[in-house]
């Protein structure tokens, strides 16, 4: 059986005369009702999240994702806004965006304070289908490695405050400050990590097992690995990038786990936050930490050695020219963050920012229907709770 994907996407919402952040995603929503189940409010009112259907085929994840964009876009513009998927929004001010008005993001504004004040960032995560719980936490150990690249790929946030960090990803700098963020530990299996969840519920630091925030893990609800590391991408295209990598990644660790029952990890994750500082520092435009050899290497090696490694998976799944083509196209064209500095340098943030809003519409994109003869294959069910299929 196919192992299938999803993804959620989180969006900024913004004031297209201005360019600025604006707590408005409620009014964006109320134009939503009718596909109430494929969007969501988020910690800040001025992001808005959407849920995709369950994929086999890149080419159906593709269509539904530049679709549920175009609904999100029509809902917005009527009202003198845009959407925009990155990781930060160039143009924002601290202390104009409250939270939204539910129970658990109150608790965490008033617990986490300035921490949970300035989470206006967005990401993208990634579901993908595992045979069960116990596969997917040991198979966390053989996915860690690779991640860093993955953030690299969707690094699309160099701006906070309306100034230029020196970083590709500043999202990964400030969401690394929540207690439970980053890569996580080596685990035996499902029970041994529900208990160091339970552990650190029951510490009070965090409130529910929702508050693991690790850059990869098992989903509470679904039965997924979810990936949760990468910056909101601009470009639709680099989300199917990202979704068909973390497939290959995740279908071959559950092989390994499968085959030998355990994922090959030399229980030495310490060198995995320096990675991904390296990726959130540099993108695509410098050196990575590469995974075989811990040393830095320039990214462009490091995405390719990693193509190289999954290219049977893909080629299983029959990605392999789609992501190929991809995997090129976004190491000629630089990740976002390097193609926003550019725009910001020639004119300005406010023209950085209609760069990212076109982009986020698809404005002059290529579909992916046209790098693939994948069939389309839209199964019923969304990333809202319902049960997943098992892979296997």
């Amino acid at each position: 059986m196919t192992v299938r994907i999803g993804v959620e996407e989180e969006f900024h919402v913004i004031d297209v005369e201005s360019g600025e952040l604006v707590p408005r995603a409620d009014a964006v929503l109320g134009k939503l009702a009718r596909h109430a189940d494929a969007y969501a409010r988020e910690l800040p009112q001025s992001v808005v999240e959407s849920n995709s259907g369950v994929h086999e085929s890149l080419e159906g994840l593709y269509a539904d994702l530049s679709a549920s964009r175009g609904r999100l876009d029509r809902a917005a513009s009527s009202q003198g806004l845009g959407v925009a998927a990155v990781g930060t929004a160039p143009l924002t001010r601290l202390g104009t965006v409250p939270p939204t008005d539910d129970d658990r993001y109150l608790h965490m504004t008033g617990e986490y304070r300035r921490l949970a004040d300035e989470q206006l960032i967005c990401g993208a995560q990634v579901h993908v289908d595992v045979p069960d719980r116990d596969t997917a936490v040991r198979a966390m150990c053989a996915v860690n490695p690779w991640l860093p690249p993955l953030l690299a790929l969707s690094a699309s946030s160099p701006f906070w405050l309306g100034a230029d960090t020196g970083y590709a990803s500043w999202r990964t700098m400030v969401w690394q400050r929540w207690p439970t963020s980053g890569a996580p530990g080596c685990f035996g299996g499902a029970k041994e990590y529900d208990r160091a969840v339970d552990e650190l519920v029951r510490s009070g630091v965090i409130s529910d097992p929702g508050m693991i925030y690790y850059d990869v893990r098992p989903s509470a609800h679904l039965q997924t690995l979810e990936l949760r590391i990468c910056d909101a991408c601009p470009r639709v295209e680099t989300v199917v990038l990202i979704a068909a990598l973390f497939r290959a990644l995740v279908v071959d660790a559950c092989t390994e786990v499968r085959t030998t029952g355990n994922a090959g990890c030399d229980g030495r994750h310490e060198w995995l936050r320096a990675a991904t500082w390296r990726a959130a520092r540099s993108g695509l435009e410098a050196d990575l930490i590469d995974p075989p050899t811990r040393l830095p290497a320039p990214a462009p090696t490091v995405v390719r050695g990693m193509l190289r490694r999954l290219r049977p998976t893909l080629e299983e799944y029959g990605d392999w020219e789609t992501v190929r083509s991809l995997t090129e196209e976004a190491l000629a064209q630089g990740s976002a963050a390097h193609r926003l500095r550019r725009k910001a340098t020639k004119e300005d943030l406010l023209a950085a920012v209609d760069d990212i809003l076109a982009e986020t519409r698809g404005d002059g994109l290529r579909p992916v229907r046209d790098r693939t003869r994948s069939r389309i294959t839209r199964l019923p069910g969304r990333w809202d709770g319902r049960p997943a299929a098992s892979a296997s």
